[in-house]
């Protein structure tokens, strides 16, 4: 695979944790990983779930408001429940449940139609393939589900031919999410219960490069992905490659009626902010019900995001990694040559704004949205090492919600000192 610029540049994705798990609102696959309902309860949601109410081309538009660049949907999570017409299982969401549709090519042509990038999240485990659980554990943790086919592979005997079977089934799926659909990027998952030889990894990396050779696909294929992806916590150093931090709007990925924890509309532009700062891209996590309708709340926020991100479009569209530590208080991005600096300043700044270590001189200062321009000077400095620069803080008539950026237009493509002063 070869990573595609689109990927970069795109800054903001939506994920959509979508299955028969919202019907209940359960922890998706993982309820009935972790025994939190009994399998046949679990495999009752089917008849449950109607997307009577799925309107892909409505995602699309509120992706595309909220300043995304591309989404990725579960087209089968760990349950193994697919959401197209598979044909190599009739456990999906066509087949098996009132809603009857092929959603992930409805979902498909509408990010399309709307001119975003269509990503498939496909989970390499299938609790409930019958040849998935090929291992059985000696001394099961849980007595009780030592029958079980529906818990993971442990220590234990393996049947080879029921595992080759597996990768038979698992191979085919992929192929035909491939060529079927012909997604922008693949998000894989569930690769932590075998190793890459096991899961035969190089030659799935091959598959899909020989029928997807523009996709972008994500690390978890164990040495053979294009990209990183931290979960649910920002780094704290950026990692080294192309990267993605994939992040919940609440505490949940699928529909939780109960998890009412939102992050608010200021911490996403945070995340956000800090993210592409480092280099790397947000993937936002949103749940919809059973009925395809994406939650008020979830939908405000990412509303509210695309807000920021319209008014600061500079900052953020065709800029790369800003500053390394040290340098500004804040998180920052560069213009793509190098010669404008975006500041973030998430609280209004009482009296000045410093940054460190700058050698340019500075042509110019304003604040993004408004174009308000603003006073600079410099302090201190002695021989190579640069004085501090200070910047005038806004009015408060240009400070913007969550967030406000200035601009520094730079003599020249920006040059730092990264040393440690003179002895």
């Amino acid at each position: 695979m070869t990573m595609q610029p689109w990927f970069t540049e795109a800054k903001l994705g939506i994920f959509v944790h979508y299955g028969i798990y919202s019907v209940e609102g359960v922890p998706e696959s993982w309820a009935l990983f972790d025994h939190v309902m009994p399998h046949e309860r679990y495999m009752r949601q089917l008849d449950g779930f109607t997307a009577s109410r799925f309107d892909a081309a409505a995602w699309a538009r509120l992706f595309s408001r909220a300043g995304a660049g591309y989404a990725v949907l579960t087209a089968r999570h760990h349950d193994g429940v697919a959401l197209w017409d598979t044909r190599l299982s009739d456990l999906s969401v066509v087949r098996r449940t009132p809603a009857g549709r092929d959603l992930v090519a409805e979902y498909v042509a509408a990010m399309r139609d709307e001119g975003l990038r269509a990503g498939l999240y496909y989970s390499l485990s299938d609790w409930n393939h019958p040849d998935y659980a090929s291992v059985r554990h000696p001394r099961p943790p849980h007595p009780e589900l030592v029958d079980s086919t529906y818990v993971s592979p442990a220590p234990g005997a393996e049947d080879t031919r029921a595992w080759d079977r597996y990768l038979d089934y698992r191979d085919g799926q992929v192929r035909e999410l491939l060529t079927r659909f012909g997604p922008d990027l693949l998000w894989f998952d569930g690769e932590w219960e075998r190793s890459a030889d096991q899961w035969r990894m190089p030659e799935l990396a091959r598959t899909i490069r020989d029928l997807a050779p523009d996709a972008v696909c994500n690390s978890r294929l164990l040495g053979h992905g294009d990209y990183a992806t931290p979960e649910q916590g920002l780094p704290v150093s950026a990692p080294q490659a192309p990267w993605e931090l994939c992040l919940t709007v609440n505490d949940s990925w699928g529909f939780r009626p109960h998890d009412v924890n939102h992050k608010t509309v200021g911490q996403l532009v945070r995340y956000f902010a800090q993210t592409i700062g480092m280099g790397g891209n947000l993937l936002l996590g949103v749940g919809p019900r059973a009925d395809g309708t994406v939650v008020a709340e979830q939908a405000e926020r990412l509303e509210g995001l695309g807000e920021w991100i319209r008014r600061h479009s500079p900052a953020v569209h065709g800029s790369v990694a800003g500053l390394p530590p040290g340098h500004h208080y804040g998180p920052s991005t560069l213009s793509a040559d190098r010669r404008t600096l975006y500041l973030v300043c998430f609280d209004p700044p009482s009296e000045t704004v410093c940054v460190r270590g700058l050698r340019n001189a500075v042509r110019r200062i304003s604040v993004l949205g408004t174009g308000t321009e603003l006073a600079h000077r410099r302090t201190g400095g002695l021989h190579d090492v640069p004085g501090d620069l200070w910047i005038d803080a806004p009015a408060t008539e240009d400070l913007a919600a969550h967030g406000t950026v200035l601009a520094l237009e730079l003599d020249g493509e920006l040059e730092l000192y990264t040393g440690q002063g003179r002895d």
